[in-house]
């Protein structure tokens, strides 16, 4: 059945932080062929356009004055092989979780340390999820996508999409542009674990002293998340608000000599990541409430709606934690979440 247009639409159950929102327009999207239709309609002709996933990373501090489109194309298949890797198709709608479980039970491992991250799959290469010591910049193999400017499905590799910590080409030149519509991912025929992470080899160390499997590693993964992250439908999130800054070697030196317990990682080119759970927690926002938004008091990196949170008050207080790191430590956080 084609996508129909709903007017006045109501966001609510679409977005992990539960607030109340109302699209112009919106539109259900559940395969290929109905996306360039809704797209063209005369309604929407000119309006502001949103393509929502899972609604897990994004908050919503007013109603949308145009047209939002959820991506629910669903699939998942073979796609072949290279000299290393098995290739896998899966549609933008597909729940991500779901994916890397259904992959792993079949016997193809290499997404077990990106396990319970909230979300679609389209959604994946756009935000270049990441944890735990990997990105999905490292298994992709290509992206199909609907190229809104000329007006064709197009097909990127790895490459063109140009993945940065927690970005990529369809954040900036493609923002609004190109729509994905499906995903291809590489996994290893030869698969090695990926550890190094401090959280995730204390969790494997207490479980076995062997070199741990990718069930195990997926295990793993899912407990320490389930632990310090609060489930959406409990408690309304969209999972960590903040960036983890980069910094200069000579910042972190800096900030090493005057807060010595500072959590940092280093990355390459003499950069450092800093962990902004800490630089809250430090801060004394930990568990800090403000009416119905919070901090939450497990891991301060989360935001989360108490029961009847607006939009506007969790960007309130997420303004407040921003203001209060740049105070003490000079260092900018920048939102994860997608504002809008």
């Amino acid at each position: 059945m084609p996508a129909e247009l709903q007017a006045n639409a109501s966001l609510n159950a679409l977005n992990a932080f539960g607030v109340n929102a109302t699209a112009a327009w919106l539109a259900h999207v559940q395969c290929e062929s109905d996306l360039a239709p809704v797209l063209a309609d005369r309604r929407v002709a000119g309006w502001p356009q949103l393509v929502l996933g899972g609604g897990t990373n994004i908050l919503f501090a007013s109603d949308f004055p145009g047209l939002v489109v959820r991506v629910g194309i669903p699939g998942l298949r073979a796609a072949g092989q290279t000299g290393d890797s098995w290739l896998f198709e899966i549609g933008a709608g597909m729940d991500w979780h779901h994916t890397v479980q259904s992959l792993l039970e079949a016997g193809f491992g290499g997404l077990e340390n990106l396990a319970l991250i909230p979300g679609t799959v389209g959604a994946a290469p756009i935000q270049n999820i990441g944890a735990y010591g990997l990105e999905i910049a490292e298994r992709l193999h290509s992206v199909r996508a609907w190229d809104c400017r000329g007006q064709a499905v197009v097909q990127m590799d790895a490459a063109e999409c140009g993945f940065g910590y927690r970005d990529s080409v369809f954040k900036r030149e493609y923002k609004g542009s190109r729509i994905v519509l499906s995903v291809t991912l590489a996994l290893p025929k030869r698969w090695q674990p990926v550890l190094g992470y401090t959280e995730l080899d204390r969790e494997l160390k207490a479980l076995s002293n062997q070199t741990p499997s990718a069930g195990e590693i997926f295990n793993a993964v899912c407990a320490i998340r389930r632990r310090k992250l609060p489930d959406p439908a409990l408690l309304g999130n969209a999972g960590s608000f903040f960036k983890n800054p980069i910094v200069t070697r000579e910042k972190r030196t800096e900030l090493i000599s005057h807060f010595p317990s500072l959590v940092s990682y280093a990355l390459s080119g003499g950069r450092f990541k800093l962990a902004a759970g800490w630089l809250i927690e430090a801060c004394g926002m930990k568990g800090a409430s403000r009416g119905r938004a919070a901090v939450y008091d497990r891991q301060a990196l989360v935001l989360v709606n108490r029961g009847g949170a607006t939009g506007r008050e969790i960007l309130d207080l997420a303004s407040e934690v921003q203001a209060r790191v740049a105070e003490k430590f000079g260092v900018v956080l920048e939102p994860e979440a997608v504002i809008v």
